[in-house]
């Protein structure tokens, strides 16, 4: 393969060109330049003019799609929803003003964030009915085994209200989406320890009315701690979108098949309960459990070195940031401001957690190999002081993905003519052709 210089995404690239050894036939692959970043490699004629894929395992190096909701760049540690960086709005902004700029592309006036926030409002309330549907889960059934089938029963709802193709249907539905799963991952919480579920309270800001659903009883009066709540705001901002990652693509690979969009939020759930994307924090803390104790540190850390024990440190480093976390210092400032003010610092757990932290920190081992801690370690932590239980965590986070989920739904839906059902290919590697072989002949 031949290939031009590398340059600037914004500037005229010529391509490249892929050569057919036996027959020298040479195929033209245009680069597909954006505003930032890499560009990418046109392969869509590679099949129908050499007869071959292209394998790429993971995705890692492929283009699904063109975006302008969020900007990664991994080696320089830079987070951008819509050109903002994410350090900017998680220490100006709140998360229903950045749930509009994802949406919309642009961060919204006082009168436009006003009549948002009121849309919100007026959908956080599910249909009655589906308490009887929560009551037919098992007692201790997973909360993110609820709240995807919840969230997936939603259509049976609002089926008047799901033309892919309306935009004014697709603006009802994020905003029902935004304003709902915080009420039906309460509801999941309060089912999964028996208490009564508790209908949302609207003059509450959206955290402050999350925290209210999750911990208020009838039984007696509740108070939303605003450390707490701006803790939990300053996390969801973090957490709202992330490109391409993996439950995102699942979203837009079910959306593209033209399904409803509440199966499609879905999809994109189910895809994010996995350990090694949304469970990530849950893992930190059932590491922090084997540890122990602060005196077992070091000699867990010798294991973490050494390659044969198997063991590894969660919570640190991450595949796409390959310098920094933006994301960590930014959270890592809301960890220790809660433990302070909610005055759970003596928290055993807690104390291991923030000993592990400073010893990693200052370890030339990693150091060396940029294994700082990310986003997901002091967001265990955070809802851990927060009274959160580690069940719950993926759940907190779908709850603030969700913004960016309805946001590539809506920007795929919304463009018919990039609009392309997913449809991956594969190197095959099973038998080759055979006959069939009568029962007798075996």
């Amino acid at each position: 393969m031949s290939n031009s210089p590398a340059t600037q995404a914004s500037q005229v690239k010529p391509g490249y060109s892929l050569v057919n050894d036996a027959t020298g036939e040479k195929l033209e692959l245009p680069l597909v330049g954006g505003s930032m970043g890499p560009a990418g490699i046109d392969v869509g004629k590679v099949y129908d003019r050499f007869g071959i894929f292209t394998y790429d395992p993971g995705f890692t190096s492929t283009c699904s799609c063109k975006s302008a909701i969020t900007y990664i760049d991994g080696d320089a540690g830079v987070l951008l929803y819509r050109g903002y960086p994410v350090d900017q709005l998680a220490e100006q902004s709140t998360f229903i003003e950045v749930a509009y700029l994802i949406l919309n592309g642009e961060l919204p006036t006082k009168a436009q964030l006003e009549a948002f926030e009121a849309s919100i409002r007026r959908h956080t309330m599910i249909n009655e009915s589906l308490k009887s549907f929560f009551n037919g889960f098992h007692y201790d059934a997973h909360p993110m085994a609820m709240l995807t089938a919840v969230v997936g029963s939603l259509s049976a709802f609002y089926h008047d209200t799901t033309n892919n193709k309306d935009p004014r249907h697709r603006e009802i539905f994020a905003h029902r989406m935004i304003a709902k799963v915080p009420t039906i991952a309460a509801a999941a919480y309060k089912k999964y320890f028996g208490q009564p579920f508790m209908y949302p309270q609207n003059h509450l800001d959206y955290c402050s009315n999350l925290l209210y659903m999750m911990f208020a009883v009838p039984a007696e009066p509740y108070h939303v701690h605003p450390v707490a709540a701006k803790a939990l705001d300053v996390l969801f901002i973090l957490h709202a979108d992330h490109e391409q990652n993996a439950s995102t693509s699942t979203v837009r690979l079910a959306g593209s098949t033209g399904c409803n969009p509440y199966a499609a939020i879905a999809a994109g759930i189910a895809a994010l309960w996995g350990p090694a994307h949304g469970g990530a924090n849950e893992a930190v803390l059932k590491m922090l459990s084997e540890i122990g104790d602060v005196k077992n540190v070091p000699a867990f850390l010798a294991k973490v070195k050494d390659k044969k024990s198997g063991v590894r440190l969660m919570g640190f480093g991450h595949r796409v940031y390959k310098n920094f976390d933006p994301r960590a210092r930014i959270i890592r400032e809301q960890c220790h401001k809660v433990l302070k003010h909610l005055g759970v610092d003596n928290d055993p757990q807690l104390e291991l957690a923030l000993k592990l932290e400073e010893i990693a920190l200052k370890d030339e081992y990693f150091i060396e190999r940029k294994l700082y801690p990310n986003v997901d370690f002091y967001s265990g932590i955070i809802y851990k002081a927060l009274g959160i239980p580690v069940n719950m965590f993926t759940p907190m986070f779908a709850i603030a993905r969700t913004v960016g989920w309805v946001a590539h739904w809506i920007e795929m839906s919304a463009d018919p003519a990039g609009l392309k059902i997913g449809r991956p290919r594969q190197v095959y590697t099973g038998a080759p052709r055979r006959d069939y072989k009568p029962l007798t002949a075996r």
